[in-house]
């Protein structure tokens, strides 16, 4: 099934007209809560076999985790290493599936592991031919053994003494943020609802059963009762919280931990393939990978029990970062280099396990309560399509509704063009360009235009500064100084299309200039 197939054009998808439709009243087959990965990906599983779907998200569609992943789509050559080869598989095989169905979203990326030391090569290269080997008909490109020389021109700022050779592999590269929301607008292209900024206050249960939920619109205050056939609780790091609106003394599921990454300037590492460092003094690995004109380094595995949503670094941590990418830069980079800083919870599965949680495994779980709330937590964003398909498949059983196959393997998402494609618009940037602004930034640093933010307010849902600032497009986390900066214009841009005052811009670049000072250089703080 192709979600192109009977989609309209690039229709607004106006707030107003969206809460009409759920005031319509009438039972929903399925209701997810959470509006990242996950439950995005349930949505669409869902409206895909036809089911009424209904999404609800309480902040921003990838407001949590994310929008703050290390930007793979990987089988994860740590888990290779852990001995978790059905994960790595799985995760090979979804690698696949999305370079396929959104090619302006994933593209390939080669990964250069340096070798210095006269046992990596045959260590490291074996490792990689394995990884190769279990990606099977799903391969995206075979590893091979480099020279010094080879590396060095792979990776310009690597340091040359001792340098024995490398490994080159392949794997894939994302937008997290621009790939929930394409979710999300094939859920709604799908014939699906979905709603930002309306939280979930409690469960409906009758008869100990979970037929329902209570939410309010976080802008009016306006308060819905919702019926439906099946919950699906799909809120990552906050899916015990829900548990526990059915059953107070549930036990819990998670353990919880924090990775934290730092954005530098591209001159760090020029060109386009990524550096691997093979292991941390944790025991972990270490990326190192060209982002949108800048580099990515990340990322830290930290236990952490609150679950803030803006989770701050703690200390040390930005300074793990950095200590561990040092020994393979010619001029690593320093505190005063940091254009960004942004950390993300991990959704483990593991409470009551006293474990590592750099040990804990990335799989998910699948839980039915008594009452038939359906729990989906844990995995990562390269698996999230097989989660939702298992997932929706028990939510079907749940709700005895008609058991319709699984289409999303080869379902296209919204934007997707016949190649790959160097704009995460896709096919959307002719209406993009239509409107007023096209070509002209909003900031000399950015090549976000005044029209992507008309856009984003009038097809993509997006409320406030941030919701632009830090999603529809990456300023944010490519440079927090630059992004403040930005603030101001966007929000005039948003309030001409929301119809807000200047009172409201005024609090809205005030609101994000707050958050923009959490993400920018630590001594700043």
């Amino acid at each position: 099934m192709n979600a192109a197939a009977g989609r309209k054009a690039e229709g607004r998808l106006d707030r107003a007209s969206l809460l009409a439709r759920l005031r319509e009243g009438g039972s929903w087959d399925v209701v997810v809560i959470g509006g990242g990965a996950t439950g995005l990906g349930c949505a669409v599983d869902a409206s895909s076999r036809g089911h009424r779907t209904l999404l609800l998200e309480a902040h921003d569609f990838a407001k949590g985790t994310s929008s703050r992943a290390t930007k793979l789509i990987h089988g994860g050559v740590r888990y290779l290493a852990q001995g978790n080869l059905p994960l790595v598989h799985e995760a090979l095989a979804e690698r696949s599936r999305l370079l396929a169905n959104a090619p302006h979203l994933v593209h390939k990326l080669r990964f250069v592991v340096p070798a210095y030391h006269w046992l990596d090569i045959p260590k490291y290269g074996t490792g990689l031919a394995f990884y190769d080997l279990l990606s099977g008909t799903h391969g995206i490109g075979h590893s091979r053994v480099l020279d010094a020389a080879s590396t060095i021109v792979a990776l310009p700022t690597l340091k040359p003494g001792g340098l024995r050779g490398g490994i080159a592999y392949w794997d894939a590269q994302f937008d997290d943020a621009r790939l929930a929301l394409a979710l999300m607008r094939t859920h709604f292209d799908l014939g699906g609802l979905a709603l930002n900024y309306l939280p979930v206050d409690g469960l409906v249960v009758e008869d100990g059963q979970v037929n329902g939920v209570l939410a309010h619109d976080a802008e009016t205050g306006e308060t819905f009762r919702i019926a439906t056939g099946v919950v699906v609780n799909a809120t990552g790091v906050w899916a015990d919280a829900i548990r526990r609106a059915e059953l107070p003394q549930v036990r819990p599921l998670l353990k919880p931990s924090q990775g934290v990454h730092v954005v530098v300037d591209g001159e760090f590492l020029p060109g386009r393939d990524a550096l691997l460092v093979p292991e941390t003094a944790d025991g972990r690995v270490l990326f190192v990978i060209p982002w949108q004109g800048r580099v990515l380094i990340g990322t830290t595995d930290s236990p952490r029990q609150d679950l803030p949503l803006e989770p701050q670094p703690r200390a040390g941590e930005i300074d793990f970062i950095l200590d561990a990418v040092a020994p393979y830069l010619q001029r690593p980079p320093s505190r005063a280099d940091i254009r960004s800083v942004f950390a993300g919870l991990r959704p483990l599965i593991g409470a009551g396990d006293n474990s590592a949680t750099r040990s804990l495994s990335r799989e998910h779980c699948i839980e039915v309560s008594p009452g038939g709330l359906v729990t989906v937590t844990g995995g990562k964003w390269t698996t999230y399509r097989r989660m939702a398909e298992e997932t929706i498949d028990t939510a079907q059983s749940v709700a005895g509704l008609s058991r319709r196959p699984c289409v999303t393997a080869d379902l296209r998402l919204h934007g997707a063009e016949a190649g790959p494609s160097s704009d995460s618009y896709g096919s959307a940037r002719a209406a993009v360009d239509a409107l007023p602004g096209a070509g002209r930034p909003v900031h000399a640093g950015f090549r976000l235009s005044e029209a992507e933010v008309r856009y984003a307010a009038r097809c993509e849902l997006a409320r406030g500064v941030e919701d632009v600032l830090a999603r529809r497009h990456r300023a944010l986390f490519l440079d927090a100084a630059g992004a403040t900066a930005a603030a101001p214009q966007v929000a005039r841009l948003l309030a001409e299309e929301l119809g807000k005052d200047a009172a409201w811009c005024e609090a809205e670049v005030g609101r994000f200039g707050a958050l923009a000072r959490q993400y920018g250089r630590p001594e700043e703080k």
